[in-house]
């Protein structure tokens, strides 16, 4: 909880202004957890520094914003972004090609399933713009519908246990289980029904 008590420190100085860019940096690769930052967010709000609903707007703005960057410097920079010293931190040509399969396997689903995978999350979107398999609106859209789920989970619980540490932590702790739990549901599904498609594309052939 050490981080969240510094981000609540550091947004209680600064607002909106200072959520809305760790977020846009997190979608950089900041090692700063995105649900932290947003719960801290929500916390502020609970103690009257700024207004709930107003923070729920700044937080998706900074999700997406952030998202939206990555995935346009991978689709204007094309593969050569992959050489810069920054990138190859994050993606490396192995994780490159993994995720180009996922994409062959699973389509627009990989970007919606990247916004609940910490870590993850840059390298999918950066690897999405570059092998330009998503358009830009598509993207948008099916980013901003995953982080229209996640956002105000995170918000909202900082929000309404900015006073009680403790039961934030175990909720926190909680709902990152059931997120994780609900994403592995998910992911067998797709890969249900993508299985099933192929096996009924090659009994065509």
């Amino acid at each position: 909880m050490e981080i969240l008590n510094f981000l609540v420190g550091f947004f209680t100085s600064y607002g909106y202004f200072a959520v809305f860019g760790v977020l846009i940096l997190c979608g950089f690769g900041l090692p700063v957890p995105e649900d932290v930052t947003l719960i801290a967010g929500g916390v502020i709000s609970g103690l009257g520094y700024t207004n709930v609903h107003i923070m729920f707007g700044v937080g998706m703005a900074g999700v997406l914003v952030g998202d939206g960057v990555v995935f346009s410097a991978g689709y204007f920079y094309g593969p050569k972004i992959l050489e810069h010293n920054f990138v190859k931190r994050f993606v490396t040509p192995e994780r490159y090609d993994s995720v180009q399969k996922q994409f062959e396997k699973y389509g627009k689903w990989v970007v919606f399933m990247g916004r609940f995978m910490p870590g993850l999350r840059m390298p999918i979107y950066l690897s999405a713009g570059i092998s330009r398999k998503v358009s830009f609106s598509r993207f948008l859209i099916t980013d901003g519908v995953a982080a229209f789920i996640s956002v105000p989970i995170w918000i909202y619980m900082g929000y309404f246990f900015a006073h009680s540490f403790n039961d934030l932590s175990d909720y926190m702790h909680r709902t990152q289980a059931v997120i994780f739990g609900l994403l592995g549901a998910a992911l067998l599904f797709i890969a249900y029904k993508y299985f099933k498609r192929r096996k009924k594309e090659l009994k065509g052939d």
